[in-house]
């Protein structure tokens, strides 16, 4: 219904397509359109609310004002007729991009209007009449949702490197943000996201393929996130992401707890077959079993014992060190525990080997390289939050962490 409306005068000669002046509406924005046959509303019939001409419609938008509600899908209704095109952009000049529906009658945007940005609208009808409203969305609440990416952009990672996406804030509407996260392969790479829990303790989200990644594999992450409320306690999400990573040569790290021996794997073949020791069995000393995935290359760190709950036990500089957990089990060089390399687990939950043997792997692997660690001489699996552990989850159980 309209509150008031005022004479409409066409400003083109009959037989030419008219831009008539907005109306606003108690409930919505409309926009008459007028068609090239039709002959203008009198001043009269305007005044009395009726009908103005048959050639006459009603264009209607569900977001009205300089407060619009943000996280809807802006929806421009045609009364009668058929909409031959909606153009939305914001006034940064971004399209909003939407599809009219099969009987001509109504667009629908793709996504949801973002927070604090104004919207114009010029809408055409099949009969050549077009009008223009416009809208701004109000202000995003005090609490704004970001969050952080791996792999970086333009990065080239191993096989078993998943999509992971860490919240800031929790993300109770994980469906709709699930939703906003497109990812797209050069090979149509089958895979699924998986909520869990970061090892930091937040929420985290991950997209991993139903087996390794093929070589050579392009990836890309579009987050079209802004306009997204995140839920209660969350916040609303104010821009868009984008990463895009391509994969390395097909590599893995094969531990073998129980034999004491590290083998790296190119293609299939060995190019390395090392003595190690991994972590003292029997205790918090040992080390993790499963597919550890290797999450950075750190060079030469101090490692000390208080960090990972070892008391004093150590505190060293440690070379060519491997981040294989976020609770701290790396491979590295170990030359102080040589007499066990090959023959005992003997250190305090690491890979070690001899400087030689730790510089040459360092000097191959490459981030997102899966570690893949058997034997009985484990203290349990790595979990999915402790760093990258998608990979100990079966396949079936995987896509069941997904909120769609």
């Amino acid at each position: 219904m309209i509150a008031a409306r005022r004479p409409v005068r066409r400003t083109a000669p009959l037989g030419r397509p008219a831009r008539l002046t907005l109306v606003a509406g108690s409930a919505a924005l409309g926009v008459m359109l007028t068609a090239c046959s039709g002959a203008a509303a009198s001043d009269s019939e305007s005044d009395k609310g009726g009908a103005a001409a048959s050639s006459e419609a009603r264009i209607s938008v569900n977001l009205r004002g300089g407060q619009a509600t943000p996280g809807t899908p802006v929806k421009v209704t045609l009364d009668t007729g058929k909409l031959k095109s909606v153009a939305v952009s914001t006034d940064g000049g971004e399209a909003l991009t939407g599809r009219i529906s099969a009987d001509g009658r109504t667009w629908t945007s793709d996504r949801v209007a973002a927070p604090g940005t104004t919207y114009g609208i010029e809408a055409k009808n099949t009969e050549g009449g077009s009008g223009k409203a416009g809208f701004t969305t109000a202000a995003a609440a005090d609490k704004v949702n970001k969050l952080t990416l791996a792999p970086g952009k333009n990065t080239t990672v191993g096989i078993a490197q998943p999509l992971s996406v860490v919240f800031d804030n929790p993300v109770k509407d994980r469906a709709a943000v699930e939703k906003a996260l497109k990812v797209s392969t050069s090979n149509n790479t089958e895979g699924s996201w998986g909520w869990l829990q970061d090892y930091s303790g937040k929420d985290r989200v991950d997209w991993r393929p139903k087996e390794y990644w093929k070589s050579g594999t392009k990836v890309t992450l579009d987050a079209d996130l802004n306009g997204i409320d995140s839920g209660k306690s969350g916040g609303w999400f104010v821009r868009d992401y984008r990463t895009t990573f391509t994969i390395g040569a097909e590599q893995v790290v094969k531990v073998d707890l129980d034999r004491h021996r590290l083998a790296l794997k190119r293609d299939g073949k060995t190019v390395m077959d090392v003595p190690m020791s991994a972590g003292t069995p029997g205790g918090e000393k040992a080390s993790w079993r499963g597919t550890a995935v290797l999450m950075s290359k750190e060079g030469t760190i101090n490692m000390r014992s208080e960090t990972v709950g070892l008391g004093d036990a150590y505190d060293k500089m440690v070379d060519s060190s491997m981040r294989l957990t976020w609770s701290g089990m790396y491979a590295h060089a170990a030359p102080w525990n040589a007499a066990y390399f090959g023959v005992a687990n003997h250190s305090s939950g690491c890979v070690g080997m001899s400087d030689a043997d730790a510089g040459a792997l360092y000097g191959q692997v490459r981030v997102g390289d899966p570690f893949e660690i058997t034997g009985a001489d484990a203290k349990g699996t790595v979990a999915e939050g402790n760093g990258y552990g998608a990979w100990n989850v079966s396949w079936a159980d995987w896509q069941a962490k997904s909120a769609l």
